[in-house]
């Protein structure tokens, strides 16, 4: 999901280990969703969607009571139960408190197949609403929790599984879902069948459909991969040339970082609450995203580095969604340097920097916040744009060989998986040797950042540096360049921060013109002044 949206909608310390999470969803461990078909019947009459189920589960410990998360109806919106089948007899269940409880009656077969029948008004998760141009659409805009209001599922990114759509709607519509278009078949009546089947493990988060009438456009192939968009016919060439970038960020992306693991990559305009919204080989951006101008780069490079990091690795508990966000934010910066240089990396590192000290002025807590239970806020500056300059810290530390190998080892361990915070940081420890442990837990779980005041002076043949740390909560430990400027030409030479107050001597010739700290945007402080 864009950071962007923290700017447009105004959305939304102490010391932790990794292994406390917050996150107060009731996780099933024993309980393990390996597909879901879901069959979807759509009109122009009303925005009554019905819907037929199939969920197959494996049970690890036996048959056991399992739950699926569905709003139920209440007034205008929410769903109704028909008919919940086990195999092909009528299952012992439950529907209250928007939990569908079933108690499987065979307690000899591991995996089972259950059918859920339902119909109703989603007041949220599946968008029915009228494009920019006045056309009805529907759109899935399931992030973070929403699936639930129109999905029978496991309505959290712990339990991911294959899935398949099965879209009747008026024949006038496209249709595009997550997955490969594996059918399309115009009915007797009006209406058309289309059907998506996407093989990788999904989180629910991410899955999506979106039926409306669509331009669409295939822009690229890499790899064997599709890569199309999917625009509203009035701005049919400009959504094309916008969205044409889309290959090469993907390629970038694959040759960098490993795999891709979904059946396509689609990119579709759409009406969704965000900026841009990650969903699974199918990404959805906001209407106004396609101008003519191609200015949509850096956010379609944010949406498609989801792919690896939040849709593939997915984070296991929504305290840790900087494992998402902050990835995004900081790949997306990594492919824009790619292509621009890195003065495109420090231009947008120093931006997001002002904002992250804006923020925390507001705003003071860790980017894992354990004290979050709504999944709804825990999306933040934080989680974004202090993620993602965690991570360049990181690369800085690290050196590029080290840590592009580091994130590659990452990826290929827990693709199509899920993580913590303390995964990724034994993946980078595995490859670099190093003890990560004190630059993981200070930057992602005590709060804030260094705010320093400086001074210098020059006397015999030295630089003395005097540098205080004036925030009150943690004393902070970072390498910090030191940039001397004599006659234009800059000198770099690195120092070690550990102390509250530290006065550091720099050989040097002559006598500076200035100095600079930290030149290079490699590390997250804040220059309080003089001291």
């Amino acid at each position: 999901m864009s950071k962007k949206i923290i700017l447009n909608l105004a959305l939304f310390l102490g010391l932790f280990h990794f292994s406390v999470a917050q996150d107060v969803y009731a996780k099933n461990e024993s309980v393990d969703v390996q597909n879901y078909v879901f069959g979807l019947h759509l009109n122009d009459a009303s925005n009554q969607i019905k819907g037929e189920t199939q969920v197959t589960v494996k049970f690890k410990d036996g048959a056991i009571p399992f739950s699926l998360d569905l709003i139920q109806k209440s007034g205008e919106f929410g769903m109704e139960i028909t008919k919940v089948m086990e195999n092909d007899s009528p299952a012992n269940y439950t529907y209250a408190d928007d939990k569908v409880n079933i108690v499987p009656k065979n307690s000899n077969d591991s995996i089972q197949t259950f059918t859920i029948t339902y119909q109703g008004v989603p007041e949220r998760g599946l968008v029915i609403a009228s494009t920019k141009f006045g056309k009805r659409s529907f759109f899935g805009d399931n992030w973070p929790n929403l699936a639930r209001h129109w999905l029978p599922s496991v309505d959290h990114p712990y339990d991911k599984a294959s899935v398949e759509f099965q879209i009747t709607a008026p024949d006038h519509y496209d249709v595009v879902a997550t997955g490969k278009k594996v059918e399309e078949s115009n009915l007797e009546n009006g209406y058309k069948l289309t059907i998506y089947n996407e093989p990788a493990p999904v989180a629910t988060k991410v899955m999506t459909i979106g039926v409306t009438e669509f331009a669409s456009r295939l822009v690229d192939n890499v790899d064997g991969i599709e890569v199309s968009a999917w625009v509203y016919p009035q701005n049919r060439l400009e959504g094309f040339g916008d969205y044409e970038v889309a290959g090469n960020v993907l390629e970038y992306f694959i040759d960098h970082i490993g795999p891709y693991s979904y059946a396509k990559l689609a990119n579709m305009q759409a009406k969704t609450q965000w900026g841009g919204l990650e969903n699974a080989g199918t990404i959805a951006y906001f209407e106004n995203s396609v101008t003519g101008n191609k200015t949509v780069e850096p956010l379609i490079a944010h949406e498609i580095a989801h792919q690896w990091f939040g849709n593939s690795a997915t984070e296991k508990s929504w305290n840790h969604v900087w494992l998402s966000e902050g990835f995004a934010t900081y790949f997306s910066i990594l492919y824009l340097e790619s292509v621009y240089g890195d003065d495109r990396r420090k231009k947008e590192l120093t931006i997001d920097k002002k904002e992250i000290f804006d923020y925390y002025r507001k705003n003071p807590a860790p980017i894992v916040d354990l004290s979050i239970k709504d999944p709804m806020k825990v999306l933040s500056t934080n989680t974004y744009q202090k993620g993602g300059w965690v991570l360049n810290m990181l690369r800085h530390k690290l050196g590029d060989g080290v840590f592009w190998e580091g994130i590659r080892a990452y990826y290929n361990k827990y693709q199509n998986s899920n993580v913590l915070s303390e995964d990724f940081q034994k993946s980078m420890e595995e490859v670099s040797g190093q003890d990560l442990k004190p630059f993981f837990e200070q930057w992602l779980f005590v709060k804030g950042h260094p705010q320093i005041k400086w001074n210098w002076d020059y006397s015999n043949g030295k630089v003395h540096l005097n540098i205080e740390q004036i925030q009150d909560h943690h004393v902070f430990g970072f390498p910090l360049e030191v940039g001397m400027v004599k006659d234009g030409k800059l000198t770099i030479k690195t120092i070690e921060i550990n102390q509250r107050s530290q006065n550091i001597q720099l050989e040097s010739t002559d006598q500076p013109d200035s100095i600079l700290l930290d030149p290079n945007e490699w590390t997250l402080f804040e220059d309080m002044g003089k001291l």
